[in-house]
């Protein structure tokens, strides 16, 4: 039987089919053109200007959730926010004088998920109040990415009060847990963990698709249309991968993935498999108190990896054999080795989906910063207005010393070493100048693990040299932790290196600067008492206390002064004779000692790392080696 025309039909038929065929056709017509348009509607590609609006320090402040929001490479418009009428708006804070409902409001139900819930998904994400600022971040990267079917898991009541006023979408989690930060590794850290497993097996019977997510990690595009690409997957979950299988925005190529599943960024559907896995997670962790969450998972999930499910997708079996996997590519899915030491994916032209940071050595406050150097954390106002202004510095680097030679231990160690005589004597400027240090960026011929490597891991596409995150080096967590006065001298307020470009600083600071150019003493114009007509002032070499509070004190009111370079800037504290100023010195010294690191590792040596010193000049022999004996195994201070 032949292929008929189903208008000849039509004009054939009587007056009532003809009416139920040409309703059926507009039908068809105007589904199509629905389809059309919401498939090709054009995505919020992520954007590169951050919001004029920060975390709220009151309960009556909201964010602006229409703002762009900055991250990386261009700038593109921020997306409109969703038109859903069933989801309440995120940022609008309850009236300022009503009362806080009772506690057992926000106890977690199905009722109170459906509330947030959109095209049946819901993206989760808790923590403790000392992640508070954390949690702020990650909700305005999504409302500013127009994505707001989003849950927040208060730990303490603390923290679900403040979220509450602030007008954020918060649950009580039960845990009564402290407010304080935990520490990685911890036993209450672990609580964490457990809590995690407990929150997805009692989230997935709602029957609603779960994007469950760890606090240190932030949003950058939307991720939900590219999960909707793989509708068979159970699970879709990041991974510790630091070598790219793949070079566009495909699934990582399973039988390719040697690094740990990660699963601070994970994707659920409330399919029986997903759901036998949970409660079996479940189950594992809280019968050992010994296992930890993500080796427990990747445990399950590998009991049985393979056969892939197709030759398309991406996906695998595993666990039981019938959960559908799929790795999330590491390449846009981002670790943060993959963001911050590769930037991978702007070597591949890729757009970033997320970053999560791990790989990192300076806790909490490490990873705070290194989001800060990206300029996608947000801070409130006063971090962008230290009372006592800013000092900044251009470092002065010599090409030999970024790229001639092989790039080894010497090579590497040369490399740091120059640069952090110039930052000791940033530091000390800032210290004498009670101004707020802007580090420079940092460069490094050798990434930074925690096992012995050849400089930069085999595979990776780590460039040589590359601009390395600030705890590579320096102990972030140190330089930011209150230390006694009497015993280390003033504190030193540090800013990361892209502080000075972030669009959230403010016109008054900006527009309140002075550059400061070096210049050999007693030359023609060296004369530090005058100001330019281009507004630079000239500062001779060498100079020290005494001199920098004489012509400094009175510019008190400048937000920002830049030397040209700290390269010989700073000779000492005044009359090293004097004990007033030999104690000073000597307590500056004792703190900035503690302000570094380590490098790690060598192979074949126990143990393989070496310490950075602060004072390295000050050692004719000092060369860059591990410990030579464990009377050796120790920082140098």
């Amino acid at each position: 039987m032949g292929w008929k025309n189903p208008f000849k039909d039509v004009a054939n038929s009587k007056p009532l089919f003809l009416t139920v065929y040409g309703t059926v056709l507009i039908g068809i017509v105007f589904s199509a053109i629905y389809v059309f348009s919401a498939v090709y509607s054009p995505e919020s590609a992520f954007s590169w200007s951050l919001s004029q609006h920060v975390a709220p320090s009151s309960p009556n402040q909201t964010f602006d959730s229409s703002s762009s929001l900055r991250v990386g490479g261009g700038v593109m418009a921020p997306m409109p926010q969703p038109q859903n009428g069933k989801l309440n708006p995120i940022w609008k804070p309850p009236p300022s004088d009503s009362k806080m409902p009772p506690l057992e409001t926000f106890r977690l139900t199905k009722e109170l998920v459906q509330e947030r819930v959109k095209d049946n998904v819901i993206i989760a994400t808790f923590g403790n109040y000392a992640f508070m600022d954390f949690i702020l971040t990650w909700v305005k990267h999504l409302t500013d990415l127009g994505v707001e079917n989003l849950l927040v898991g208060a730990m303490d009541t603390k923290l679900l009060e403040a979220l509450y006023w602030k007008g954020v979408p918060v649950f009580d989690m039960g845990s009564h847990m402290s407010t304080i930060d935990v520490g990685w590794g911890s036993p209450t850290f672990h609580k964490m963990g457990r809590e995690k497993v407990i929150l997805i097996d009692s989230m997935l019977p709602f029957g609603y698709e779960l994007l469950m997510c760890d606090t240190d990690m932030v949003w950058l595009k939307n991720p939900l249309p590219y999960l909707a690409r793989y509708p068979e997957a159970d699970v879709l979950t990041s991974t510790d991968q630091v070598t790219p299988t793949v070079s566009d925005d495909r699934l990582d190529i399973w039988q390719q993935v040697g690094g740990a599943y990660n699963i601070g960024i994970f994707h659920w559907r409330p399919t029986e498999s997903a759901k036998k896995l949970a409660k079996e997670w479940k189950e594992m962790l809280l019968a050992d108190d010994k296992i930890w969450d993500q080796n427990g998972f990747n445990d399950l999930v590998h009991r049985q990896l393979g056969p892939s499910v197709d030759d398309e997708s991406g996906l695998v079996y595993a666990y039981d054999g019938s959960l559908k996997l799929g790795l999330l590519p590491a390449t846009i899915f981002c670790s943060g080795h993959t963001y911050f030491v590769q930037a991978m994916y702007q070597q591949l032209r890729l757009e970033a989906y997320a970053v999560h940071t791990t790989f990192q050595y300076a806790g909490t406050e490490g990873k705070r910063h290194r989001l800060r150097e990206a300029m996608v954390f947000y801070d409130p106002p006063e971090y962008f207005d230290s009372p006592g202004g800013f000092l900044a510095f251009k470092p002065s680097i010599p090409k030999s010393l970024l790229l001639d030679g092989e790039h080894n231990l010497e090579t590497h160690f040369t490399l740091v070493n120059y640069q952090m005589k110039q930052i000791r004597n940033a530091l000390a400027i800032a210290s004498i100048l009670n101004r707020t240090l802007v580090m420079p960026p940092l460069w490094c011929r050798l990434d930074r693990l925690w096992f012995p490597h050849p400089g930069v891991l085999i595979g990776s596409m780590t460039r040589q040299p590359f601009i390395c995150p600030l705890d590579h080096v320096f102990e972030v967590n140190t330089m930011l932790k209150a230390m006694p006065e009497e015993e280390f001298g003033p504190g030193i307020n540090i800013r990361e290196y892209s502080f000075l470009d972030n669009p959230l600083m403010p016109a008054k600071v900006k527009d309140s600067w002075l550059n400061v150019q070096l210049c050999q003493q007693g030359s023609e114009n060296c004369q530090s008492n005058i100001t330019n007509t281009a507004g630079v002032l000239r500062f001779p070499r060498h100079s020290n206390e005494e001199t920098l509070k004489t012509v400094f004190s009175p510019l008190k009111d400048v937000k920002v002064i830049q030397f040209s370079s700290m390269q010989d800037a700073f000779e000492g504290f005044t009359d090293k004779a004097s004990n007033q100023f030999r104690i000073r010195e000597e307590k500056f010294r004792k703190r900035v000692k503690r302000y570094v690191g380590i490098w790690c590792c060598v192979d074949s040596h126990t143990p393989g790392h070496i310490y950075y010193d602060m004072y390295w000049d000050e050692k004719p022999d000092w060369k860059p080696l591990p410990p030579q004996t464990p009377e050796d195994d120790h920082p140098h201070w």
